[in-house]
């Protein structure tokens, strides 16, 4: 391993550390966001075997989140990709590792693509970039498929360049060719089964690289091209696979069974608006998520774009065209979420998370590039003059006076307000931990809240199956409530008012 190598791994391992941190001191080990309720629920129904559970009695009761009852069924509108990741945390039980360990291994492969499309000090300045970014910070934490989704990317990415590097370059001998384009369209197929139209951004500049490859490449070539589609759509065979087994139709998507307007299109039925979605609403849309990116990605308000446009002039200067359809993602995830309704921001531009690294390895492209250091390899540089030690001193003030600020001023402040967001804390759950409520358990508790929130944060005690010491429904009325009590007899009924917070008051049905 060389100094550059160990030094991104202690990247990798602070990625981890700090996204950790995040997820238990910010978000405290919970779910906030509807999405991340959904996520939840479907990972504790795979963690033990099942796509969809039966609908419980009075499913409205019930609330989740995103989480549908069709046809007696109830099941979650997301693809099974990501859940079936936070699974796996649930049965070591270790939920609140996933995302950062995720999060770390993809500070560790921005290196190697930095590494790869550039030079080893390119990949290094765009893994420290990663790990200082609050937009890289906040998802770490958070038990949003993001990270997974960005360490798909990179890794089809880096499979791919593999793929289709001359065999007199490649570092592996004739028997290990395989490897690279097998990660790859894995990698590609999962990302398939987490975020179907990220997979499509993603992978939209290497199709028009793949087209290229085929109409100039050999007979052996255009062969593992159509093996490698063939594999990939494999992968999305299994989507589809997925929506029969959870909806009975393999082209119902479980979205439009929550929302029947949430489809990716233009156009009557596409969106809240009346009228539907329109280009001039995706436009809005598209504007206020890079408004809001500008900020997040390095925390150095709208100059956090500032090193890009050298970056590109780096790439451009020695035609380094290999590392086009990697820098190409970023703006591919921006065109073609163009298509969707409803633009993301609370989290930073999330939609565009999985393109993060085209921007942080343009940007330390960009750094070295003013500072004078060896940009490619085989860049010979001129001895050292008056001019050069002005240029590297002046870019490097810069830098470290923008990451200064982003980790004295921005970063707390962002990832502070984030904190308790919605109004779900663990002090939420505290009434329920005392002695006193434990003695009342199996219990039913019907939750009278202010705001859903209130209601939603309780969801932690609870689990997708319902066997769990405290069971909770959001009021419906006296009618509904009552029904619900009496659909379970074995458990104990306590109406819960969140403004009394240490209070449950016995129900009788």
């Amino acid at each position: 391993m060389t100094r550059y190598d160990r030094i991104a791994l202690s990247f990798s391992l602070l990625g981890l550390l700090a996204g950790y941190f995040v997820a238990s001191r910010i978000f405290e080990q919970m779910a906030h966001l509807e999405d991340e309720m959904a996520y939840v629920w479907q990972a504790q129904a795979i963690a033990r075997g099942h796509l969809t559970l039966p609908s419980p009695p009075y499913p409205e009761s019930f609330l989740t989140p995103f989480v549908v009852d069709y046809k007696g069924q109830r099941f979650g509108k997301y693809p099974p990709g990501w859940p079936a990741m936070l699974a796996l945390g649930l049965i070591l039980n270790a939920r609140s590792w996933v995302n950062p360990l995720l999060a770390g291994a993809g500070v560790w492969l921005t290196y190697r693509l930095g590494k790869r499309l550039f030079s080893p000090i390119v990949g290094l300045l765009a893994a420290g970039l990663t790990l200082v970014s609050p937009f890289f910070l906040m998802n770490s934490g958070s038990l949003l498929s993001h990270p997974f989704g960005l360490f798909l990317s990179l890794t089809f990415v880096l499979g791919w360049l593999d793929s289709w590097q001359p065999a007199e370059t490649s570092p592996l001998p004739e028997r290990w060719r395989w490897l690279p384009p097998t990660v790859s369209a894995i990698s590609l197929g999962l990302l398939i089964l987490t975020r179907p139209l990220t997979a499509v951004g993603v992978s939209l500049p290497f199709a028009l690289h793949g087209l290229y490859l085929f109409v100039q490449g050999g007979n052996k070539n255009r062969l593992r091209l159509v093996i490698y589609c063939l594999a990939v759509l494999a992968f999305t065979g299994l989507l589809f696979l997925w929506q029969a087994a959870v909806t009975g139709d393999p082209l119902l998507n479980p979205y439009t069974l929550w929302w029947q307007y949430d489809k990716v299109g233009f156009g009557e039925g596409f969106g809240r608006a009346e009228g539907g979605h329109t280009l001039h609403s995706a436009r809005i849309n598209t504007r206020f998520s890079l408004r809001v990116g500008y900020t997040d990605l390095f925390g150095w308000f709208k100059a956090s774009w500032l090193f890009l446009p050298f970056g590109l002039a780096a790439l451009l200067h020695k035609r380094n065209w290999k590392a086009l359809p990697a820098i190409a993602v970023f703006p591919s995830l921006v065109f073609v979420y163009i298509f969707y309704w409803i633009g993301a921001n609370l989290y930073g531009p999330r939609y565009y998370y999985e393109g993060l690294f085209s921007l942080t390895i343009l940007s330390a492209a960009g750094i070295v590039w003013l500072a004078g250091w060896r940009l490619y390899p085989d860049d010979i540089l001129p001895r050292h003059n008056l001019w050069r030690r002005l240029r590297l001193f002046s870019t490097l003030l810069v830098v470290v006076f923008f990451v200064s600020v982003n980790l004295l001023y921005y970063t707390p402040q962002r990832l502070q307000s984030m904190y308790g967001l919605y109004g779900v804390t663990r002090e939420r759950l505290k009434p329920f931990y005392t002695e006193q409520a434990r003695a009342l358990t199996p219990a039913l508790v019907i939750v009278y809240p202010n705001k859903w929130t209130e209601y939603g944060a309780l969801l932690e005690l609870q689990d997708a199956f319902l066997d769990t010491p405290f069971i909770f429904v959001i009021n419906k009325g006296e009618k509904e409530n009552t029904a619900v009590a009496r659909a379970f007899p074995e458990r104990k009924a306590y109406l819960y008012f969140p403004k009394q917070p240490f209070m449950l008051i016995e129900f009788e049905p």
